[in-house]
């Protein structure tokens, strides 16, 4: 968990020697103690990657020069950078259609405290879960979206999604496709669970081709979406051991724990600032 008030530095650059020491550095100059560091090395890219976050209490470089005093560094070694402070919130969307599992879960553990974001909305296809959405008093909005109407109906989506400043998108088990234009205006803002161990079994009805294959095995995938159906960059799975005693109604039961969990991993790792997007893969610093 993010410290309640730090600030965190993403980084990313061509490798080369010294720079942990170059950025440790720069913080220890304004006085930084730093609560969490971790970075990795991709050596087929020849990327450094690093996450580093530090107590603002006694920092005494101004966030609103912390750009200015940090863009020399950033220069010299071809960074690409942000900064994010731990008391902005960022604002989530969840979509949801009939499944209420995964938007169960995330409701509890948002009321409670363990997810550090907004939900100003939900948005569905259907009425089935506006009375959960009601109990955590989240406004509910249904757009009756199908494969015939989507373009015409997705307008309707991007307004609500504008109107109340979303940052983030969570498809849980939301079980529309989204068109290529709402993919390309979100991305990299929209994580889907599916429920399946991708790369196996993508597309529609994955429990019941588990089934028919005799897998030993199910899971689950939370990853970011893109234009190609579950091809997006994974950010964590999960799996469950079954067996042939096992029929596609069982597959389904057992594996919504493995949805619900593996979708609030994966949140909880983009909202602390752990995903780094690295081509088709994703890079999860701890």
């Amino acid at each position: 968990m993010s410290h309640k008030h730090s600030a965190t530095l993403l980084i990313c650059c061509p490798d080369r020697k010294g720079l942990v020491a170059t950025i440790a550095n720069f913080l220890l100059s304004y006085n930084a103690n730093i609560l969490h560091a971790d970075q990795h090395q991709d050596a087929d890219g020849g990327l450094f990657l690093m996450r580093v976050e530090w107590a603002l209490d006694g920092f005494t470089l101004p966030i609103a020069d912390f750009a200015a005093a940090f863009e020399p560094i950033a220069r010299e070694n071809r960074m690409e950078w942000k900064m994010a402070l731990s008391e902005n919130k960022p604002k989530i969307a969840i979509f949801v259609s009939k499944y209420e599992h995964c938007l169960i879960d995330l409701l509890h553990r948002w009321r409670i405290g363990e997810l550090h974001c907004e939900i100003p909305l939900i948005i569905s296809n259907h009425e089935d879960c506006r009375r959960i959405a009601e109990f955590n008093g989240i406004p509910y909005h249904v757009v009756p979206v199908t494969r015939q109407n989507k373009v015409e109906l997705e307008q309707q989506q991007f307004a609500l999604l504008e109107q109340h400043g979303v940052d983030l998108i969570i498809l849980a088990r939301y079980m529309q496709v989204l068109s290529e234009e709402f993919v390309q205006r979100y991305p990299n803002r929209v994580i889907n669970i599916h429920h399946s161990f991708l790369p196996a079994f993508d597309g529609a009805k994955p429990y019941h081709r588990a089934h028919a294959r005799g897998v030993k095995l199910i899971g689950a995938t939370a990853h970011f979406v893109t234009p190609d159906l579950d091809e997006g960059p994974i950010i964590d799975q999960d799996v469950e051991r079954v067996d042939h005693a096992f029929t596609p109604a069982d597959l389904l039961r057992t594996g919504r724990h493995s949805e619900s969990v593996v979708l609030e991993r994966a949140l909880q790792q983009v909202l602390e600032r752990r995903v780094f997007i690295n081509g088709e893969r994703t890079v999860v610093l701890r």
